[in-house]
């Protein structure tokens, strides 16, 4: 096998987030095909445990710490030398120097970084001569353009300003890497129209989903207290766009839905709920649970998943997990982006509130909805991950 650098900015297990879901899938698969040297950063204490796990699959690898609090403050450092914050805050000097000892040690031809955080690195010495690959997943700087539209004032400038700074950073890195990737051709073609050289090679490898792992269990015992009918929105809850997305749904949402369904209940079913996140769980109807063991049994028994979420990028893991659960799904268009879902058939589509609850009513109100089994076999056809990252060894092997 040949040599590879894999560079991720969050360590890629477990696999229960957007992120890292993706991330994993990727190790796994290039452990087949390559030695991998991993370098990756740890940002939350008890993923320390994970280390061995992923050090299996690699031939050698380096773990880095974040301190999340202590590093956002210092990635301000930023804002005086002009480049985008999401840079600085990855920025590790002893990364750089794992990156000059392993090239030394190995004849390695190619590297792989994974989201433009870790594109940085692609600018070292010890990367400038191998065949560089970029997995950006989504274009960032969009995300923090629509973070700006919905924030007040000072966030609003800060958002706007790394917008800005990074859209020009993934730009220079389209420019220098042999080939950028996206997780959709909606990314893709965005990304496309934002860059001033037009031979940058942009490519879409697409996300999947662990059919296997992602499927009902017959016999599978229920996580909930009675059988009133649930609707469940899974996630990590400190996540921005899925903590507004929660709260959306509580406030303005449910409130409608239990109007007619006074038994109905919203379970909020995810890791590091924020404070505003757990305060929800006082509202009438709402459950907020924090981080659980699996979240297979939520879903399975669940009368419909919703992903109301306004602010998204890429593909939402979320959505095909629910998917590939048989359960019916109710989502913003946001969030079905890059998923060939048919409104009335794979997935119930609204943006708005009360078209949103009326989708959410219909739901209930259908006891034997083949809207489940639609996006399960949806699934089965388009999100396949043996399917999707054969695409990513051809380019970084060259091929065309």
């Amino acid at each position: 096998m040949d040599d590879l650098l894999f560079l991720v900015h969050r360590i890629p297990y477990p696999p229960n987030k957007g992120d890292k879901i993706r991330s994993f899938h990727l190790l796994r698969f290039l452990s087949e095909h390559y030695r991998v040297h991993l370098a990756t950063f740890i940002d939350q204490p008890e993923d320390r445990v994970h280390r061995a796990r992923v050090a299996e699959c690699c031939a050698s690898s380096w773990f880095g710490t974040l301190d999340p609090r202590r590093d956002k403050f210092l990635s301000l450092r930023g804002l005086l030398g002009g480049e985008p914050l999401t840079l600085t805050y990855y920025r590790d000097r002893a990364l750089r120097r794992w990156l000059r000892e392993t090239r030394a040690r190995h004849a390695i031809g190619r590297v792989l970084a994974f989201s433009s955080s870790m594109g940085q690195y692609l600018f070292d010495p010890a990367c400038a001569d191998l065949r560089r690959v970029i997995d950006l997943v989504d274009v960032d700087s969009e995300k923090w353009r629509q973070y700006a539209a919905e924030s007040p004032p000072p966030m609003r400038w800060v958002y706007a300003r790394e917008a800005r700074r990074l859209g020009a950073f993934e730009r220079r890195l389209a420019t220098a890497c042999d080939a950028s990737t996206l997780v959709s051709e909606a990314e893709a073609a965005l990304f496309r129209e934002r860059l001033d050289d037009a031979s940058a090679r942009v490519e879409v490898v697409g996300n999947g989903v662990d059919t296997a792992h992602f499927a009902v269990a017959p016999g599978t015992p229920s996580p909930y207290p009675d059988l009133a009918p649930r609707l469940v929105f899974t996630g990590a809850m400190d996540y921005w766009a899925n903590a507004q997305g929660a709260a959306w749904f509580a406030e303005q949402v449910l409130p409608r839905i239990r109007a007619r369904r006074a038994d109905a209940e919203f379970w909020v079913v995810g890791m590091n709920p924020t404070r505003a996140v757990r305060q929800l769980g006082r509202l009438p109807g709402v459950v907020v649970t924090g981080a659980v063991p699996d979240v297979r049994p939520y879903l399975q028994h669940a009368a419909a998943a919703v992903v109301p979420l306004h602010i998204a990028r890429g593909i939402q893991n979320k959505v095909l997990e629910a998917m590939a659960m048989a359960r019916p799904v109710i989502a913003t268009p946001q969030a079905l982006e890059g998923i060939p879902a048919a409104p009335g058939r794979e997935a119930r589509v609204a943006e708005a509130v009360e078209p949103f609850a009326a989708e959410c009513l219909a739901a209930l109100a259908t006891s034997d909805d083949p809207m489940g089994a639609q996006g399960r076999a949806l699934v089965e056809r388009h999100f396949a991950w043996e399917a999707t990252l054969p695409r990513l060894v051809e380019l970084l092997e060259g091929g065309s």
